[in-house]
């Protein structure tokens, strides 16, 4: 499925980038110089409309960056297992996983 955005210029950047410090308007050049003078900053009335897939990928990425990067119980229970000498490897269940991730890799 792909959105069509049409009457776009690719010269200027259409919005500011991430990061960015600038609170500026950022308007469309295609129409002119003389319209984009002509309305004041304090009047513009620009609108952004997400669509369903946008939305969804942005709770992706929110839950994504709140999420541990690491499972610290499960890291320490694995230490634990290893210090001990009750750690014990499933060398089929290994081999199943990366035939697994091999096969979707094609």
């Amino acid at each position: 499925m792909t959105d069509k955005i049409g009457a776009l210029s690719t010269a200027e950047p259409v919005a500011p980038l991430k990061g960015s410090s600038s609170n500026s308007v950022v308007t469309d050049k295609s129409q002119g110089d003389a319209s984009a003078a002509a309305t004041p900053a304090s009047q513009a009335a620009d609108t952004v409309t997400l669509t369903n897939s946008a939305r969804s990928l942005q709770k992706i990425e929110e839950a994504v960056a709140k999420a541990p990067v690491v499972n610290t119980s499960k890291v320490a229970a694995i230490k634990q297992a290893i210090s001990s000498g009750n750690y014990q490897i499933d060398a089929g269940r290994v081999a199943d996983k990366l035939l697994q991730f091999e096969s979707g890799l094609k």
